[in-house]
């Protein structure tokens, strides 16, 4: 199910980034498979990595050292984002290693979340104490979110590794009291957040014709998000035939695609995407729940419920309910970091998935039992003043046929 519901939205998002960023690229002197041509060649890196680490890196790797490589490599990457990122769409959030363009937060959010799971495990089995539990979580997690936070005016993917590590919480049992005052404190920061500097523009999308420009203003992209929906009705206006791409809906081909398939594929369409994605919420958790040990099921749980919490973050804006994010659809909208990272934290739940029939520590304990049977009843031959029974063939069929004496008598 996991892989199917991945590859129905993988295969919906190659088409309607060819749909929706054909005009586009177009405009920008290309040809009009320009945005689908590279998001193959990014789909077919992602899905090469999640298959390694499906079938050859199991899960239990990224609870020891090899995870500290990873948190380092992210750690150094989002530092060099903040001192010499390339800024775009008023954020620091992308850095060129020659050619290459990189969005390290939406591979940092991946290794934040396995080290918080790393961290609960080594608590639940005593090999921290609570003192050093409270200090790798303020070191190794809270500061690099707030790095992530501050030099980048990240709050989208702040927020999503924050559902992603509650989740950790929850999956490792942490008391239902302190996960709620922990859900509290987030929502008191995302509202200050949200609050200050640009974010308060979000707000527009409580009355976004009423942005002080007539509509044109920080209303304009919702307004016509709202347009793609309308014309595409319940059956939409045809594959390709969307009028909303040709620029009038910035960035038709990325944070809002899915106003894009409202419009082409219409309701049924939308609500199809919605079906995959929690058609992939089920089979996440199905595969937590057999989990093998705990670390495995806060690691498969966790990135299932971080995924569709983006996913749905995402429909939010699109449909006007939440303010704007700026965070990609996963498997479907256009981008390169946002594809790969979603395909390997696939590969990561598999990988739980492809251990899931590895017998747990109490399984291995139960079968090393090991239960020893005697149908002889009574005293041995010695202390009945007899002699014991003589070591040879006629030892077994001996003792049978005294077996089968005594069940004679009791049968009478």
């Amino acid at each position: 199910m996991l892989l199917m519901s991945v590859f129905a939205l993988l295969l919906m998002g190659l088409v309607m980034v060819y749909s929706a960023g054909s005009i586009e690229a177009i405009s920008e002197g290309g040809t009009p498979t320009a945005y689908l041509v590279k998001q193959l060649g990014f789909a077919a890196i992602g899905c090469f990595g999640a298959f390694v680490l499906w079938k050859f890196v199991p899960y239990h790797v990224w609870s020891g050292g090899f995870l500290w490589v990873a948190w380092i490599g992210a750690v150094v990457l989002l530092l060099l984002t903040a001192f010499v990122g390339t800024e775009g769409l008023g954020a620091q959030r992308w850095l060129y290693l020659g050619p290459i363009g990189i969005q390290p937060s939406e591979f940092a959010k991946i290794v934040f979340v396995l080290m918080m799971a790393r961290i609960l495990f080594d608590f639940r089995n005593g090999y921290l104490d609570v003192r050093n539990l409270f200090v790798q979580i303020a070191l190794l997690i809270v500061v690099p979110l707030l790095l992530i936070y501050k030099t980048q005016s990240d709050l989208g993917t702040t927020i999503i590794c924050f559902v992603g590590i509650l989740t950790v919480l929850w999956i490792g049992e942490v008391p239902l009291r302190t996960i709620a005052l922990l859900v509290l404190g987030g929502l008191a920061f995302a509202a200050l957040a949200s609050m200050v500097g640009y974010r308060q523009d979000r707000f527009v999308f409580m009355n976004p014709w009423d942005d002080g420009e007539g509509g044109y203003g920080n209303g304009y992209q919702l307004i016509h998000s709202f347009y793609a929906f309308a014309e595409g009705g319940l059956f939409g206006v045809g594959l390709g035939n969307s009028r909303e791409k040709f620029l009038y809906l910035p960035e038709a081909e990325t944070d809002f695609i899915y106003a894009i398939i409202g419009e082409e594929l219409g309701l049924i369409g939308a609500v199809v995407v919605i079906a995959l994605f929690l058609l992939f919420l089920y089979a996440g958790i199905r595969i937590a729940r057999s989990a093998p040990d705990n670390f495995g099921a806060m690691v498969a749980g966790s990135i299932t419920i971080m995924i569709v919490f983006q996913a749905f973050l995402n429909i939010g804006c699109v449909l006007g309910l939440f303010p704007t994010t700026g965070k990609p659809l996963p498997f479907i909208s256009s981008g390169g970091s946002s594809l790969i990272a979603s395909l390997l934290m696939v590969g990561l739940v598999l990988s739980v998935s492809q251990h899931s029939e590895v017998p747990s520590v109490y399984d291995r304990r139960r079968q090393d039992l090991r239960v020893v049977r005697s149908s002889f009843s009574g005293p041995p031959p010695a202390a009945r003043g007899g002699s014991a029974p003589k070591r040879g063939r006629s030892g077994p069929s001996t003792t049978r046929g005294k077996a089968g004496s005594s069940r004679k008598r009791a049968r009478r």
